[in-house]
């Protein structure tokens, strides 16, 4: 596995798990279950930073006027990291909502 290919692998993995916490907090939530709710959103967000640190990698890497070569690896990697970003605004919406619904 080249370079390239192990900072995909970082980033897809950190912020899957990332999404798949995102998602069980929107659950949790759904069951009136706040504080489990808020620290799978924090435990979430801890390990999306992994993947962020990946991503800055290549960043990096850019910067120092090294050539990225694009494949598909990257572009769902890229993929993965905007879903579990904007998923993690959307469950922290969810939980919101819900929250406000338990009160009435």
């Amino acid at each position: 596995m080249d370079e390239l290919e192990l900072i995909c692998f970082k980033m897809i993995s950190a912020v899957g798990a990332a999404k798949s916490l995102y998602m069980e907090a929107i659950l949790e939530a759904k069951n009136n279950n706040f504080d489990k709710s808020a620290s799978l959103i924090e435990e979430g967000s801890k390990i999306y930073v992994e993947g962020h640190h990946a991503h800055s990698e290549l960043i990096q890497k850019l910067a120092n006027g090294e050539t990225i070569e694009f494949n598909i690896l990257l572009l769902h990697a890229e993929d993965q990291m905007m879903s579990a970003e904007t998923i993690k605004i959307m469950a922290e919406e969810f939980i919101e909502l819900y929250k406000k619904l338990n009160l009435h």
